[in-house]
């Protein structure tokens, strides 16, 4: 069944707002990377583009007396290309006050005096391990942070600012809106990075203040969820759950981690669009349920995504995840890919506009892809099974495979390694992912206000989340599961093309007759196209064909251009000029056809 039948969609995509996002992606990346010093110049190019192409347009139409569709496309593009260029200028003009601030700031002149100095900053995200040089040594945490005031040279200054916390073994028990202080060298950030500074902590954090904070008691409440994992469950799922529901992976097995590389299944350690499409409809489907309208639901489903995001932290990835997650769940639903790809290019364009930074993060990128690949592919993939395949069965291969299809050319990027199991793992593994990501949310709250009914979630939770671990390690085991990849442009270019090949090898596979179609189709062109060209060039239909190399013509030369066909041919002998016409051996003659005999005339 087309997808358009089902479900109401006409195949079309609006691809009007495409400009924008090329344009406020481009910007975004040249003003937070090597055109950081130049954010006017740019926002003044593409503000006059913005209003060359406005005046352009009636110009032209007067000029040219357009009428019709042609004048209908002569008013759109240029106001299309227009917005696009209006937006790319805000982008523009955001990394120029950003940078403006990271240059005029206290921060900015601790960094450039190099001195140690006292700060108090709040942070803004989970600590995160830093690997040792040469693998030895102590270890080093990473956490980002926002300014409140720093003191140097006896002074102390109140400003606002991002920035980045190098520190010991200490910094990896802070929470997100904790205020800490702690004294460092400000360094400079390194390029392409948003944050005004990178801080060399020299000293453990110190908290200040108890004021609350809705950010430190969503970490208090991640800390309570880990830890009761760790005291209910085996260690694989012990260390996956608290992953997989809020993003903690500080627990996961070593070992678990590097079976779940090799099989491509970190996506499922970090909080993604797919948590979020699940928190969505659960939400939903509870809202329904209850019979509330449309709206309602709405405003429930939104709601309750919110508080999912607060609990695992209101980090950008959160957020990018919250947003794709949003437009992912849209594009399954609805089936109008039209409207999705719009949904898809609105959000990235505000996604950029609010953080300009996202256009050089990897992971926004992946997360893009992924939801384009759900948005164009997942549907079409999916009404391509027979009828009596589930739909569900076919949705589950279908979102996997479109997310991986269109993930694939940037991940190599990355890891350059080919992965040949990780649909199959993805597949297996999208079986408990539902159970796992709803009811261990559920289980935050619960352990909190309800704890005896935690262990009930915990353990059908934890058993989904140990279905994973096993799946993993299953898939992590077999013999090929990691094999090297080309790295660069090479490797860029082979992997489109394979997932161009494993996009018609699963139309083939899932349409036999339409293979053989068209198999016969072309069989039977070919055969057209050999008898036309026999029927040109002289030869008998069916009879052997002879080729010859052309030459030029030559008087008195005569060639055969085809094998005799066994009779006698009638040889046309013309008359030699300034001879009469009489009968004798100069007179035009025929030959006898076959089996019969000619007398000269008398």
């Amino acid at each position: 069944m087309a997808e358009s039948s089902d479900d109401g969609d006409d195949g079309r995509l609006d691809v009007r707002l495409v400009p924008a996002v090329i344009v406020v992606w481009a910007t975004a990346l040249a003003g937070t990377t090597f055109l950081r010093e130049s954010g006017a110049a740019l926002t003044a190019l593409l503000s006059a583009g913005a209003a060359a192409l406005l005046l352009a347009g009636p110009l032209r139409r007067k000029a040219g007396g357009m009428r019709g569709k042609q004048a209908g496309r002569g008013r759109t593009l240029p106001v299309t290309l227009a917005v696009a260029c209006l937006l790319g200028a805000a982008v523009a003009l955001h990394c120029t006050v950003d940078a403006a601030k990271r240059e005029s700031g206290p921060l900015a002149a601790a960094v450039s005096e190099g001195h140690p100095v006292v700060i108090q900053v709040r942070v803004a995200g989970i600590p995160a391990p830093v690997p040792a040089p040469g693998g030895s040594g102590e270890g080093r945490w990473m956490v980002q942070a926002e300014l409140e005031n720093l003191t140097a040279h006896g002074s102390k200054v109140s400003g606002t600012a991002t920035l980045t916390v190098l520190g010991n073994d200490a910094w990896k028990d802070v929470r997100p809106g904790q205020s800490v202080r702690t004294t460092g060298i400000p360094k400079e950030p390194r390029p392409g990075e948003p944050d005004a500074a990178t801080l060399s902590a020299s000293t453990g954090p110190t908290q200040v203040g108890t004021a609350f904070d809705p950010k430190e008691s969503a970490a208090r409440a991640r800390e309570r969820f880990s830890q009761s994992a760790a005291e209910l469950l085996e260690p694989d799922p012990a260390g996956l759950l608290p992953g997989m529901v809020v993003g903690d992976t500080s627990t996961l097995p070593a070992s678990l981690k590097a079976a779940m590389e090799t099989c491509g299944m970190t996506h499922l350690t970090a909080v993604s669009g797919s948590n979020c499409s699940l928190i969505l409809a659960g939400f939903i489907l509870l809202a329904r349920s209850l019979r509330l309208s449309r709206p309602l639901a709405a405003i429930v489903a939104v709601v309750g995504l919110a508080a999912f995001v607060l609990l695992v932290g209101p980090d950008p990835s959160v957020l990018r995840a919250s947003v794709m997650g949003s437009v992912g769940l849209v594009a399954l639903t609805t089936g109008q890919r039209g409207k999705s790809l719009s949904f898809l290019c609105l959000a990235t364009t505000a996604l950029l506009l609010i953080s300009p930074g996202l256009a050089v993060s990897f992971g926004f990128l992946l997360s893009v892809l992924a939801t384009l690949g759900i948005v164009l592919l997942a549907r079409r993939l999916t009404s391509w099974f027979p009828r009596w395949v589930p739909r569900w069965l076919a949705a589950g291969v279908s979102v996997p495979l479109s997310a991986q299809l269109a993930c694939g050319p940037v991940i190599v990027l990355v890891q350059p390694q080919l992965s040949p199991y990780a649909l199959a793992a993805n597949v297996v593994a999208g079986i408990f992912v539902a159970p796992v990501t709803i009811l261990g949310t559920l289980a935050v709250p619960v352990s909190a206000l309800v704890p005896w009914l935690a262990p009930v979630l915990f353990f059908v939770a934890g058993n989904a989340a140990a279905a994973v671990a096993a799946t993993a390690r299953y898939f992590a085991g077999l013999p090929g599961s990691g094999l090297p990849w080309a790295d660069g442009p090479v490797g860029v270019s082979a992997m489109v093309l394979l997932s161009a090949l494993t996009l018609f090898g699963t139309w083939a596979v899932l349409h036999p007759t339409g293979v053989m179609v068209g198999v016969r189709g072309v069989h039977q062109r070919l055969v057209r196209r050999l008898k036309d060209w026999e029927v040109r060039n002289g030869a008998r239909p069916g009879g052997p064909i002879t080729f010859h190399r052309k030459r030029r013509s030559k008087r008195g030369r005569l060639e055969s251009c085809k094998h005799p066909s066994g009779r006698n041919p009638q040889w046309l002998l013309p008359k030699i000029p300034g001879t009469r016409a009489r009968p004798g051996p100069r007179a035009l003659r025929r030959t006898a056809s076959a089996g019969v005999t000619r007398r000269p005339p008398r």
